[in-house]
């Protein structure tokens, strides 16, 4: 497929989109929502194998088309169904289309389920992909790096707003993700400070896909005497996100570990915020874990929290250590 012909079967209901280039490349850029798995590793099609089923559609390229090419091939002799773009990430950047340069992981679903596609933004800011539909989390421009996400993503088909802080609200940066079809949910704050969106509170929930089954608000505050004024009960949202592909996603927004946290079952991959005295501390990122049992632990919001101990502090969880400062 040409770079133009590959833009439009890459993103959608049953496609994966894999970088088979080295990990020094693609952190140079990749397309949107690419997964790098490196051709040239031992173990390439063993890797292909743990993460997708062949019911899927694996979009792939390199950096010209040759090594793309002759995965392709292994690929298809494998069984499985692949589209390769000619020309590969330089004929794609020549012309001119969507790059960036976040990490990505994939969360395998079930037989026939595509999987979870997780872009790493920074800090508070995530966006999660299920069968080609968008959901942007906090998504902010100018905090630490910057992000143009204008240029650097798709239009948004959802956007959530856990609260107003200016690193979780930006309405520039909804601007940019927003088209005419695009909705929009905040706590009530961001939707008065705004003007934008529709409020979604502590304890309610939408439909807003047929993919995605449900997503509830669920709290999301301090508990700790002397930082109750950082996070007050019943102002800010956290998320849990249930897809059809029997998986389910919580993104926790700026709260400490909570006795509601209970309440949360199954629960696949979840975003704990570690940055006292504003969110958790690491015991209480620990305790938190401990209630929740996700499969995944994903740490974000962290700033210059030390976290190199908490793998070991969690054995049986898979924790996943991302420039998410």
């Amino acid at each position: 497929m040409t770079p133009e012909e590959f833009e439009k079967s890459y993103i959608g209901d049953g496609i994966v989109t894999i970088d088979v280039r080295t990990a020094d490349e693609y952190a140079q850029g990749h397309l949107y929502h690419a997964i790098n798995i490196d051709w040239q590793k031992d173990g390439f099609i063993d890797e292909i194998g743990k993460l997708f089923n062949k019911e899927l559609t694996l979009a792939i390229y390199c950096r010209s088309g040759k090594r793309s090419a002759a995965a392709a091939q292994a690929l298809s002799d494998a069984g499985y169904k692949v589209i390769n773009m000619t020309g590969g990430y330089n004929a794609w950047t020549e012309a001119g289309k969507m790059t960036n340069s976040y990490q990505v992981e994939c969360i395998p679903a079930g037989a026939g389920n595509d999987p979870l596609i997780i872009t790493l933004i920074k800090h508070g800011s995530v966006e999660l992909s299920y069968k080609g539909y968008s959901m942007q989390f906090d998504p902010v421009s100018g905090y630490g790096k910057n992000t143009d996400f204008s240029t650097e993503f798709p239009k948004a088909d959802a956007i959530f707003i856990t609260h107003e802080h200016g690193d979780h609200l930006d309405k520039n940066a909804i601007t940019a993700l927003s088209s005419d079809k695009t909705v929009i949910y905040m706590n009530a704050k961001s939707c008065q400070q705004t003007g934008m969106g529709k409020p979604i509170a502590n304890g309610e929930h939408v439909t807003i896909s047929p993919y995605v089954i449900l997503v509830d608000a669920v709290p999301a505050y301090n508990t700790t005497a002397g930082r109750e004024q950082f996070h007050p009960k019943g102002n800010g949202n956290g998320y849990v996100v249930h897809l059809s592909g029997d998986m389910t996603a919580y993104v926790a927004g700026d709260t400490e570990d909570l006795q509601e946290m209970a309440e949360l079952k199954n629960i696949t991959v979840a975003f704990l915020p570690v940055n006292q005295p504003y969110t958790m501390t690491v015991e209480q990122c620990v305790k938190a874990t401990g209630v929740i049992k996700p499969k995944i632990l994903i740490p974000y919001h962290f700033s210059q929290t030390d976290l190199k101990d908490l793998p070991s502090l969690l054995p049986g969880v898979d924790v996943r250590l991302r420039d998410m400062q």
